[in-house]
């Protein structure tokens, strides 16, 4: 949101603040690289934000926290089921002072339903929503087993979906002049981040299962051993299969009848596995890749992140961004993937340092130095 042009306040308990500023090492450099308090994993989601420290525990804390959503346009918490209701915070008591605004809640499992009060933490969504049943190779192969995705991939998807629902919110807004209150759960994310998985299942009545880098719709759709490293192969259709067959000089296997379609590839998928397999293995990874770049069939290395930045595309379209970061070194980052045409993302400031506008939000609240003071030593801020 603070990409596309909001001013985002962060609320962060005065001392610690969010809890990810100490998910490290590793921890951003000062300007004399030495290391901060924060971490780089908090750096990764809080660029364009500003830092306020309140502690709403406090009477005054709530006052403060309230006047701040009396002009808000919307509000963000991701406290458990009925936590803010403690702190005269819930939907309807900011909707009493605002009619306008967008409550967003984000929880573990919502605002309804038998486990609405339970904690909800990414690694134990991604378990009970499917995902680690999809993920990782099949029990009795080498490495079997449940896998978490690489990233909290729960967290982040929830966090897209409250995105997009914001959005459309506003725009509602825009026509009826209502706020409302939006309710995202880390569970129906996930769940419904299982895609053409969940319909698979529907369709069959059989739960997928983990098949590693396989697809379990398409093939071949996945990566082979070439002589010197791996390389994905990603033939979505029929025509990249027989593109692929030409190029590869095994143009039998694309008439072979077991083969000619997608549906019969999907039906002998270990016997045109193997036989691809071996035809892989004569040429090294750069030799393949050029092939295949050159019949148009689309392919890839598997690069470590490091090698993601080398990438000439990468460096093209300049996902690597750098910003100046109030412990007084530059910081790099990632771009946002939106591109405008008429609204180009402005990249204003990087992840705050705990507090680091709180006067300044206090004063534009009509807060005088004195009162701040105050507030400070008496740790409501």
């Amino acid at each position: 949101m603070a990409d596309l042009g909001a001013e985002v306040i962060k609320i962060e308990r005065p001392g610690n603040g969010d809890d990810s500023r100490a998910f490290g090492p590793p921890w951003i450099k000062d300007g004399a690289a030495r290391d901060t308090r924060d971490s780089a994993y908090f750096s990764s989601a809080n660029r364009g934000k500003k830092s306020m420290t309140l502690n709403i525990a406090l009477p005054e804390g709530q006052a403060i926290a309230r006047e701040l959503a009396k002009t808000a346009d919307v509000l963000i918490e991701n406290y458990k089921y009925g936590d803010l209701a403690r702190y005269g915070l819930a939907y309807d008591d900011v909707r009493a002072l605002n009619l306008r605004i967008l409550y967003c809640s984000v929880t573990g499992f919502g605002q309804t339903g038998p486990y609405r009060e339970r904690p909800g933490y990414d690694f134990m969504i991604q378990g009970m929503g499917g995902m680690m049943s999809v993920t990782g190779e099949p029990d009795d192969a080498p490495g079997g087993g449940p896998q978490r995705a690489g990233v909290p991939i729960a967290d982040i998807i929830t966090g897209m979906y409250a995105s997009i629902a914001i959005c459309a919110a506003l725009a509602h807004r825009e026509r009826s002049g209502k706020g409302q209150h939006l309710d995202l759960a880390l569970l129906d994310s996930q769940i419904a981040l299982l895609a053409y998985q969940n319909t698979n299942y529907f369709a069959t009545g059989v739960p997928p299962k983990r098949i590693g880098n396989l697809h379990p719709n398409i093939v071949p759709y996945q990566p082979f051993r070439c002589a010197d490293g791996d390389v994905i192969l990603a033939c979505g259709n029929d025509n990249l299969y027989r593109k692929f067959c030409s190029a590869a000089g095994c143009p039998e296997l694309a008439s072979d009848a077991r083969f000619a379609t997608n549906g019969r590839r999907v039906e002998n998928r270990a016997e045109l596995t193997r036989l691809l397999a071996a035809i892989f293995k004569k040429r090294t990874k750069r030799e393949w890749l050029q092939v295949l770049e050159a019949a148009g069939v689309p392919n890839g290395p598997i690069n470590d992140v490091a090698q993601v930045f080398d990438e000439p595309q990468v460096k093209a379209r300049g996902v690597k961004i750098e910003l100046e970061h109030g412990a007084g070194a530059t910081l790099p980052l990632v771009a946002s993937p939106m591109r405008f045409s008429e609204t180009p993302i402005q990249y204003r400031q990087a992840p705050p340092l705990l507090g680091e506008h709180t006067n300044e939000l206090l004063r534009a609240l009509g807060k005088n130095e004195a009162e701040i003071a105050r507030l400070r030593a008496q740790k409501v801020i």
